[in-house]
């Protein structure tokens, strides 16, 4: 268990340190209320042991900051334990109200203080299977079922946030429609499942891309998402013009070799894309008019042939 101990007396934090560690436990120890705040915001520890009259802040007003930050993260709650000199009902009664969960006497006995540690790291392995549970239900309610990527309900939700922040710091903004050519005639003669798959292996690539465009620095926070049914939508904000349009050049070639077959998409013959993209600078124009202009972007690449890009510029 990853232990916070915050004690400005030496002597006591040894003390305290080398029987904790003794019983197995990873300890690191802050000299007062502000270097506690810091340290539990950098590591994140299973527990913190809080000494309450300490210079520069005290245990009490550390331990009312640090509830504040946890409101504002995603893991929910960390087990604060007050030291004290005294384990008078007062004390107790101090130790809740200032945000603590319980306290301990500092003389407390070695086997009393090794029982609660081990009632502490069971609560600390109940919490972190509950922060993993968390995240696979929250990454259920953003992922589209079939294909793994970001879902149409997340996309909205997230695209407006990014583009608020465009228009704060006017910032360009892109967004490219992609749609499988003749996806139907695919179902028609392959099949649902084998569709199914086409979407799964499309899907991919589309987020190797994405996450290419991300690591290389080309453009930072570009996300994809299934728009419906055969159509996929990636997001990119703060992309420039030359970002964009090197994105969905590098679909198109990423669709082209997966070499799918598809006999029903003439000239062809492998599953192909058609991409329409929009870029613009962000002004007080709503957002959906990026979409919309990616989706006539789009319509003029099919009428263009398919397997290729188009873009609007407005």
């Amino acid at each position: 268990m990853k232990i916070l101990l915050v004690e400005d007396a030496r002597a006591i934090a040894a003390v305290m340190e080398a029987r904790l560690s003794s019983f197995g436990h990873n300890v690191t120890i802050a000299e007062n209320g502000q270097i506690a705040i810091d340290t539990f915001q950098a590591s994140r520890p299973d527990l913190v042991l809080m000494d309450i009259e300490m210079p520069i802040m005290n245990g009490f007003k550390a331990t009312n900051l640090i509830r504040i930050f946890e409101a504002t993260q995603k893991w929910a709650w960390t087990p604060i334990i007050f030291l004290t000199a005294s384990d008078t009902p007062e004390s107790l009664i101090m130790a809740i109200e200032a945000g603590g969960d319980d306290f301990l006497s500092k003389s407390i006995s070695e086997e009393v203080l090794h029982a609660k540690m081990k009632a502490l790291s069971r609560i600390a392995d109940m919490r972190h299977q509950l922060t993993i549970a968390n995240l696979k239900l929250e990454q259920q309610a953003s992922r589209d079922g079939l294909t793994g990527l970001f879902n149409r309900r997340w996309m909205d939700l997230t695209v407006n946030q990014e583009w608020d922040i465009a228009l704060q710091k006017s910032r360009p903004f892109a967004v490219l429609m992609l749609d499988v050519d003749n996806f139907k005639k695919y179902n028609d003669r392959y099949g649902h499942q084998a569709g199914d798959d086409c979407l799964k292996a499309v899907a991919t690539a589309i987020e190797d891309v994405v996450t290419e465009i991300n690591d290389e620095g080309i453009c930072k926070n570009v996300f994809a998402a299934r728009y419906g049914g055969e159509e996929f939508a990636i997001v990119m904000p703060g992309a420039s013009n030359e970002a964009s349009n090197q994105c969905a050049a590098r679909v198109i070639e990423a669709l082209r070799k997966l070499k799918i077959p598809h006999e029903e998409n003439s000239s062809w013959g492998i599953v192909t894309a058609s991409i329409g993209g929009s870029h613009m600078s962000a002004s007080a124009e709503e957002v959906v008019n990026m979409f919309l202009a990616a989706d006539q972007a789009l319509y003029r690449a099919k009428e263009g042939g398919r397997n290729r890009f188009e873009f609007s510029s407005t």
